[in-house]
């Protein structure tokens, strides 16, 4: 039992508040150090460069540097213009054009918490004048974040295709149905609660088609970023890590010379945010690489696939037992660190069931973003509270209709693998 060891650290240190990677890295240093200290030390740090080596990754500050661009860039306005013609004369106007929103963010910020920040500034305090509670407000807010990281290109996408060795292009492919089902589950949830409590649109009537062509013509270029990255993947183009290069010219382009929005004095927070989001991520990788290498070093992935298999080889059982799992870990790990833990333990599990390992990847990725609502480590309900200074107990309170509507799309998710992985298999 010593050889589990380092997991037992890595929980007392993470609940200890230390970030996760140095959780990892001290667990995984305690184990070459003090339990099996028959490896030289250089093959530790050896093993830890060797981490960093991987082409794949760059793809993680192109991307991290493209959102930031965008959000100096007038890329944020024009999309929320957008999806107020398209949804601002239903029920609730304001937070269906909070949810859509999101879903276009998918292909912009990549990241539940930054699209969480955005529009916590941005849509709810004009959410609150026209009449919803602050409550609510947030609420749709850090719940429709939930979808961004399952649109491409989201960062725990790469990490995920990174930590179980599957295409990162397959993995963005795959991610454009679930997102929408998370979408359409909470628009439907929008729709109603804001029916029964008299939430208007933000706008009086449907936008004609003259005013839903003219503002597509004015929002065209921040539209064509998603579409234009996803094109050129599957024409085969460009690789992932090159689409992240590509984004960024683009973006500098839409931003300084179409929107003209996009000044000399932006570069230096633009390159603040990508060190900082690039930092952390990576980081992180590294560490749960290093991890990686002593659980493989001790067969504790094996060994817990032969333990999981003895319970049952159902794999539909296994599925529900497994997205239970990351269900209740996910209210007391944070999504990335429960992601960079579990799936080097789980994949072999489900790969031996024959689940498709990029199908797994999306289980996952919803699973923890579910787990970002919901207390005591619900990073984008803190991020929103934060903001706008919303009570836990309100919070919870108005969420619990968005994260049963999340769980019925989990469910589409778990038991439709067709769906899912249509376009991957196109």
């Amino acid at each position: 039992m010593i050889a589990y060891l380092p997991v037992l650290i890595v929980f007392v240190l993470y609940f200890s508040s230390i970030p996760i990677s140095y959780a990892l890295f001290g667990a995984t240093v305690t184990y070459f150090s003090f339990i099996d200290a028959s490896s030289p030390a250089h093959l530790m740090f050896q093993r830890i460069i060797t981490s960093t080596q991987s082409f794949p990754l760059l793809a993680i500050p192109f991307f991290i540097m493209a959102g930031s661009i965008m959000n100096y860039s007038g890329i944020s306005s024009k999309l929320m213009k957008f999806t107020d013609v398209l949804t601002g004369h239903l029920s609730g106007g304001l937070a269906q054009v909070n949810v859509l929103l999101s879903l276009l963010m998918g292909g912009v910020s990549g990241s539940a918490n930054a699209d969480a920040a955005m529009q916590s500034k941005m849509l709810v305090p004009e959410m609150e004048k026209r009449g919803y509670s602050k409550a609510f407000a947030s609420v749709v807010t850090a719940a429709s974040s939930a979808v961004t990281p399952v649109i491409p290109p989201g960062i725990n996408l790469i990490v995920y295709a990174l930590i179980a060795s599957v295409s990162v292009t397959k993995m963005f492919m795959a991610g454009y149905v679930p997102g929408i089902l998370m979408a359409v589950a909470m628009m439907i949830v929008v729709a109603v609660i804001s029916k029964k409590r008299g939430y208007k649109p933000s706008r009086e009537k449907r936008a004609t088609f003259g005013e839903f062509m003219a503002q597509l013509k004015e929002s065209i270029w921040a539209l064509l970023f998603p579409f234009g990255i996803i094109a050129g993947l599957r024409i085969g183009m460009f690789t992932p890590s090159e689409a992240g290069a590509v984004a960024v010219v683009y973006c500098i382009f839409v931003g300084a010379v179409i929107y003209k929005e996009l000044k000399l004095e932006h570069l230096w927070p633009i390159m603040k945010e990508t060190i900082y989001g690039t930092s952390s991520v990576v980081f992180i990788i590294v560490a749960a690489s290093f991890f990686g290498y002593y659980m493989n070093w001790e067969r504790i992935p094996q060994q817990i696939t032969t333990g999981m298999l003895d319970i049952t080889q159902n794999k539909y059982l296994m599925l529900m037992m497994v997205n239970l799992l990351l269900l209740v870990l996910g209210m007391f790990l944070e999504g990335g660190a429960a992601l960079i833990i579990l799936a080097p333990l789980l994949v072999p599990v489900m790969t031996k069931l024959g689940v498709d390992p990029v199908h797994f990847g999306i289980i996952c990725i919803v699973n923890i973003m579910i787990g970002g609502l919901t207390p005591p480590f619900g990073s984008m309900m803190f991020t929103v509270c934060a903001i706008t200074k919303t009570s836990l107990g309100e919070f919870m309170k108005e969420a619990v209709p968005f994260i049963i509507a999340l769980l019925v799309a989990l469910l589409i998710v778990t038991y439709c693998p067709a769906l899912i992985m249509f376009i991957p298999n196109l």
